[in-house]
């Protein structure tokens, strides 16, 4: 028989095991911390390219209290006297949660925010095209992708100037920390080559094979254990061990247009969540030995930016052609909400504690003309290309508007003539030319185009006028009469 202090200790060792594992189970990218509650003292940080915005959520409430305006939309970012922020993309934070790091490819430029008040703590000019920005895990470091240059800069975020570089092969993408601060990884946007760099020294200590040239996002799993990177111009994921001698552990086909990838740790398993844009898609992957797909979520036009809630209850999903945030319940993975956020988001963050006191609204400013924006459709133009279709966004600048398109199912490596016509089916009328399409080793493609082009939403966007519409018409590039996508005539404005 059992003594009573031998069974009390026996039930000791026991709830040990089970606080052990549900500690461990519950952490959390990107600094793999337990589970933090959804609350109001939350926020989801979205980056708008073409409205020059970042637009903030409330994620307890899922609604967008207002936007902090970096920069003004074209033409005015194109004066000479511009001083704001041009082509607002990429979003990390502080392991604080007080500090907001904002990169704008089109002026160069890191702009630190202050989370509780959304003020503008100071500026970092950098090289040509940065890309990402992520802070250490001790926070002592800001490291910035030129994905212009060669190298990552280097920023000390207390003095608010660049420390030193790291050269890396031409184009890195993106900079991501295993959570133990010892080695970073940083892929490439236009050579085929991950490198791993030693944090404390900052040296490079392995560099490693991409499948394709073509990296944009990364993510260290919270466990330390993988590295996820996305592919975007092959619509492949490529997974590494985090630890030496990081051995690729997996190559994923995910679907054209993959954009960016993270990690949820939930009561269902360990889970990576990775953005399709081609395919209007969120695919769910269980981690593991062989990586397996549980679940295709559909979400809108175009997903881009995606980060878990502080405790992977959810996941927030940026739509760069739908103006909204979308967020999925990841115990069902069925959307729950749909918030209007700027125009062409790019990445998004969810940062936990980001305002620890107070409504967090200061400094905001509403949405406004940035909320002006119609989304259209095109579908397969004839029956060469049956599976070609292209989300499209008509985003108000004002007087102008920018129209993104991004399609898939075209030819690999091809090149296709965008055309304003008078009809959206045969003969077409009267063709104006507007953009080239030219499409990815996996046969989508995205582009814009800049005008007076209010005439595509069909009476919808403020200012619109119906007697001058227009449709949008793909076709191949050396023969007008075989088009390959052409505009539905259903269309959405928000």
């Amino acid at each position: 028989m059992c003594h009573l202090g031998e069974i009390n200790m026996r039930i000791v060792r026991w709830l040990s095991i089970v606080c052990f594992m549900s500690c461990a189970f519950a952490q959390q990218a990107p600094w793999g911390r337990a589970d933090i509650s959804i609350s109001s003292h939350d926020r989801v940080y979205a980056a708008d390219q073409t409205s020059n915005t970042v637009s903030v959520i409330d994620p307890s409430s899922n609604k967008l209290l207002g936007v902090i305006r970096l920069g003004d939309p074209i033409p005015g970012a194109l004066s000479p006297l511009y001083r704001g922020e041009l082509l607002v993309h990429g979003l990390g934070y502080s392991p604080d949660s007080k500090t907001l790091a904002v990169v704008s490819v089109g002026s160069n430029s890191v702009t630190l925010i202050d989370t509780a008040t959304n003020a503008i703590k100071g500026r970092v000019y950098v090289g040509r095209s940065p890309h990402e920005p992520f802070f250490t895990p001790n926070g002592r470091e800001l490291w910035v992708t030129v994905r212009g240059e060669n190298y990552v800069s280097v920023i000390d975020p207390v003095q608010m100037k660049e420390v030193r570089r790291i050269e890396l092969a031409n184009g890195p993408g993106m900079t991501m920390f295993g959570p133990d601060d010892k080695f970073a990884f940083v892929c490439s946007s236009f050579t085929p080559e991950l490198a791993v760099v030693d944090v404390s020294s900052h040296e490079v200590v392995k560099r490693l094979s991409q499948a394709s040239p073509f990296c944009p996002n990364i993510s260290v799993s919270p466990e330390n254990d993988e590295v996820w990177i996305t592919l975007k111009d092959v619509g492949k994921v490529q997974v590494f061990s985090a630890q030496p001698p990081f051995d690729q552990k997996a190559v994923l086909e995910t679907g054209s247009i993959t954009n960016h990838v993270n990690f949820v740790n939930n009561a269902n398993g360990r889970f990576a969540y990775v953005t399709i844009g081609g395919a209007n898609e969120v695919k769910a992957f269980r981690r593991g030995a062989t990586p397996e797909l549980v679940a295709t979520i559909p979400v809108g036009n175009l997903p881009h930016g995606i980060w878990p809630s502080g405790d992977g209850s959810r996941v927030y999903v940026a739509l760069e052609n739908g103006e909204q945030a979308v967020v999925i319940d990841t115990l069902t993975n069925k959307l729950i909400a749909h918030i209007p956020i700027g125009q062409t988001t790019q990445a998004l963050v969810y940062v936990p504690g980001a305002v620890p006191n107070g409504a967090g609204t200061d400094n905001l400013v509403p949405l406004g003309e940035s909320g002006n924006t119609a989304r259209l459709h095109l579908e397969a133009g004839g029956s060469a290309l049956p599976s070609a279709q292209a989300s499209v966004a008509v985003n108000s600048l004002g007087l102008l508007d920018l129209v993104q398109i991004a399609a898939e199912g075209l030819a690999p490596k091809s090149q296709y003539q965008v055309y304003l016509a008078e009809s959206n089916h045969a003969p077409f009328g009267k063709l104006e030319d507007l953009a080239v399409l030219k499409t990815n080793p996996d046969g989508a493609g995205i582009v814009q185009a800049i005008g007076p082009l209010k005439a595509l939403a069909h009476g919808d966007l403020v200012g619109s006028k119906g007697p001058s519409e227009r449709y949008l018409v793909v076709t191949d590039m050396n023969d007008a009469s075989q088009v390959v996508l052409r505009q539905t005539t259903a269309s959405t404005v928000r």
